[in-house]
């Protein structure tokens, strides 16, 4: 009996609708790198607070400055201390980069344009007011909205939050994975494997790309093809937000995962996606976990992961997903499978015209070293034949 494939775009709306964000945390600043922002940040003062200096030099009233004019400096002020003078005609007040602007003052001559004596300054350059002087509220207004909820925070965000003066942040829960690698194949990277047997490389490579996705990792179990084993390690992994399973899940007599999530009462939303590689993916929950069952090779599981699983952590973080989603133009034409999206392993490379995407060589979905150097997926529509060089397709950015 043939099973019908859910489509590839039908079944990732599918992931989402069931990846409903966490519940937000107070999250310290120092703690927030990678995190999801969960609220809308405004500025409650200005950024800088003060008008201060571009330049090392002197603050001068720019109706003084000239060519030979002499002022006599009265007054410096310093970064963190500055002055309490107010400026009169024919004054001048020493000032360093970032220091505030005393009084009167409207304008700032660099030191390398003065001749400095005793007491006084010699101007060699005439400036206009406003000249080197940074004012109040030039970064950030009172009031201005300075991050929308939803990005991910990164160190120049965490900059900003610092300079407004929040501490601590809403942010999206960073959700838990727990890793189940299923088969009797399997062996521990540090074994010589048997003959039939190979190294288990989804133990290192679905925990990653986890973690990439701003997930915490909570366990990897391997468990071998036995049903008791199997649903021991994967009723232990359900109390995480997200269990993801490789291997297992096709209809051989040996693949045990579907009728072990069935008896654990898993909700199956699909099984089988048009997709390749990736056909064989399975999609689930129970409450709110969300249960992802990946192909036992190894770059359908990494393909399955990136384009439903990785997806549906940002959701649960609260990140938009299709943040990752972009158009590129095929340098080299490719084959097009009939009834199922092909997933290519791509360089990316920006042009004057936009990005460009070439295979990254041979697509088998057992060569995982043709993810080497990969920036994106390109998905190549359903069909028969090849998609012409110079076609556009839709990526997903690695």
């Amino acid at each position: 009996m043939t099973t019908k494939l859910t489509e590839f775009e039908h079944a990732r709306a599918l992931v989402l609708e069931h990846a409903q964000p966490l519940a937000p945390q107070s999250v310290a600043l120092g703690e927030a790198l990678g995190r999801v922002l969960a609220e809308e940040v405004r500025a409650p003062e200005d950024v800088p607070a003060f008008d201060n200096s571009a330049m090392d030099g002197f603050a001068v009233r720019a109706a003084d400055s000239g060519a030979g004019a002499r002022l006599e400096i009265v007054a410096e002020s310093r970064a963190g201390a500055p002055s309490a003078v107010v400026l009169a005609a024919g004054e001048a007040c020493a000032i360093s980069t970032g220091a505030a602007i005393p009084a009167g003052a409207d304008a700032v001559v660099p030191v390398e344009q003065t001749r400095r004596h005793a007491s006084s300054v010699e101007l060699l350059a005439d400036v206009e007011a406003g000249r080197f002087v940074r004012r109040a509220g030039d970064d950030v207004r009172a009031g201005e909205t300075v991050l929308e909820p939803g990005v991910r925070l990164g160190p120049a965000a965490l900059g900003v939050l610092a300079s407004i003066g929040r501490p601590v942040v809403s942010a999206g829960a960073r959700p838990r994975v727990a890793v189940v690698t299923t088969g009797d194949e399997l062996v521990a990277v540090d074994e010589q494997p048997p003959p039939g047997s190979v190294r288990d490389s989804s133990a290192f490579v679905i925990p990653a790309l986890a973690e990439r996705a701003g997930a915490q990792v909570a366990s990897v179990v391997h468990a071998r093809d036995e049903v008791a084993l199997i649903r021991e390690a994967i009723a232990a992994a359900l109390s995480a937000d997200a269990v993801v399973i490789t291997g297992g899940m096709s209809v051989g007599v040996h693949d045990h995962v579907a009728e072990v999530l069935d008896g654990l009462r898993v909700q199956r939303h699909f099984a089988g996606v048009a997709l390749r590689p990736g056909k064989p993916f399975w999609f689930g929950s129970r409450e709110r976990t969300l249960v992802f069952g990946l192909p036992g090779n190894p770059v359908s599981s990494l393909v399955t992961f990136l384009l439903f699983v990785r997806p549906a952590l940002q959701a649960l973080a609260g990140e938009p997903p299709e943040r990752r989603r972009t158009v590129a133009t095929l340098d080299q034409a490719c084959r097009r499978t009939p009834a199922r999206v092909e997933a290519v392993r791509c360089r990316l490379a920006l042009r004057p015209d936009g990005w460009h995407v070439t295979p990254t060589g041979a697509q088998d979905s057992h060569i995982l070293t043709s993810m080497l150097g990969a920036d994106a997926l390109a998905l190549i529509p359903a069909g028969a034949g090849v998609l012409a060089a110079g076609e556009q397709v839709t990526i997903e950015l690695l």
